[in-house]
């Protein structure tokens, strides 16, 4: 199922109409239209105004219900968020936040990818990176993160992240609690 398709699923399972889920989110019935259509791609801030609204997490929008837990998950296992206009691939390391207090992540960065806007939400992030340098903004200062070199910070202070350079960035990426 696509994103657009999750979207106006739980927008359908809270009885909200597009007009309504629109005034929630403070954009235009015909955003919320394109979206649920397939004909828009969100940012990552209007995917989680989105969420926030329908009372779900991002990854919500890309995963299946889990009907089990298992200790270990494989590769060919992960569910990949991903969209178009962030250039970057996002895979879960866990097949359902539910009851879980930390998010991992294996994020993929392409050269020119990123959040491509500031963003933020409650909880903190923690993030290692394994490959490349990855550009990270918190409110008006910008850090170069080089490889085996991590960061931490409260994600209710407004952030970005991007790839500047010619390489892929990995990255294995954590936030606490599970709002992505």
């Amino acid at each position: 199922m696509d994103i657009g398709k999750k979207i106006k699923k739980f927008r359908e399972d809270k009885t909200l109409n597009i007009k309504q889920l629109a005034e929630l989110v403070e954009c235009t019935p015909s955003l919320i239209s394109q979206l649920e259509r397939g004909k828009a791609d969100p940012s990552i801030s209007m995917l989680k105004r989105i969420a926030e609204a329908l009372n779900v997490n991002i990854v919500d929008f890309f995963m299946k219900r889990a009907n089990s837990e298992d200790v270990v998950m494989h590769k060919e296992s992960r569910v990949v968020i991903q969209l178009n206009r962030w250039d970057a691939k996002i895979q879960s390391l866990v097949r359902s936040t539910s009851n879980k207090k930390m998010q991992p992540f294996y994020t993929v960065i392409k050269p020119g990818g990123g959040s491509h806007g500031m963003y933020s939400h409650e909880g903190e992030e923690f993030g290692y990176i394994v490959q490349g340098e990855m550009d990270l903004i918190l409110s008006d200062k910008m850090y170069k993160i080089h490889k085996d070199e991590s960061f931490y910070f409260s994600s209710t202070v407004p952030h970005d992240w991007g790839n500047t350079g010619k390489e892929d960035v990995v990255v294995i990426w954590v936030i606490t609690p599970p709002t992505f």
